[in-house]
């Protein structure tokens, strides 16, 4: 991949994890600077969070609508876990609405044709908390109080049942560079796993593994230069 220095007004914009409000992606973001932000899924903003998406399709939907009203040269894309999907399906969604995305970077997250949604976990918020403290232990032992955590716990029941919908199938191979990332210690994904992201973009391709499990290598250092390296990288 050719390589040239961004002019610094390229946007990384990023889509957070199932019942995630971004906090596992805010370091990245503030390392990356003022141009990059997070986007809002329906039920995630105001005094009562809103109304959640109806369907995975109308939160794809939102995000195009968001990223449609920022300006700025072609956006690098970057999805963690459900928010890879999401992301993935947005850039062809963005594409028919005249927006180029430089790249799409996906992060613990196997390939879509691997997606196996555990449709245990989409059945109830207590069903949905065993699922997080067994693929990331951290999300529900950090929350502020118990009520936070059964809004978490509540929003990734709901977020799963939207992914159960996705169908990869229906997903054209998108056209720009995809980049596929993981913690070596993610219960969720395999070097092999990610490495069959390959087959889903006609442009280049490339994989990362950083120490760590399902999210919290998203804030180490290492990251944070790895994805500013790749953004200052692109030529479109």
């Amino acid at each position: 991949m050719e390589t040239v220095m961004n002019d610094g007004n390229r946007s990384t914009v990023f889509f957070p994890g199932a019942g995630s409000f971004g906090g596992e992606l805010r370091p990245l973001a503030e390392a990356l600077g003022p141009t990059s932000w997070l986007v809002c899924y329906p039920g995630r903003f105001g005094r009562d969070f809103g109304t959640p998406a109806a369907s995975f399709d109308a939160v794809v939907r939102s995000c195009v609508e968001q990223i449609a009203e920022r300006p700025g040269p072609c956006p690098v894309l970057f999805g963690h876990s459900y928010g890879a999907y999401v992301a993935y399906a947005a850039v062809p969604a963005l594409h028919e609405a005249g927006i180029d995305v430089s790249a799409l970077v996906v992060a613990g997250a196997p390939a879509p044709g691997l997606l196996r949604v555990p449709q245990q976990a989409s059945h109830s918020p207590s069903a949905a908390a065993e699922y997080l403290d067994r693929i990331d232990p951290g999300v529900l032992a950090d929350a502020p109080s118990e009520e936070w955590r059964g809004v978490v716990a509540e929003t990734t029941a709901h977020d799963l049942r939207l992914l159960g919908e996705f169908t990869p199938t229906g997903t054209s191979r998108v056209r720009c560079p995809v980049l596929a990332v993981r913690g070596d210690a993610d219960p969720l994904t395999s070097d092999t796993a990610v490495a069959e992201w390959s087959s889903s973009t006609e442009d280049a391709f490339s994989r990362r593994t950083f120490p760590g499990g399902h999210s919290d290598f998203l804030r180490s250092p290492g990251c944070a230069s790895w994805l500013r390296e790749i953004r200052d990288g692109l030529t479109h």
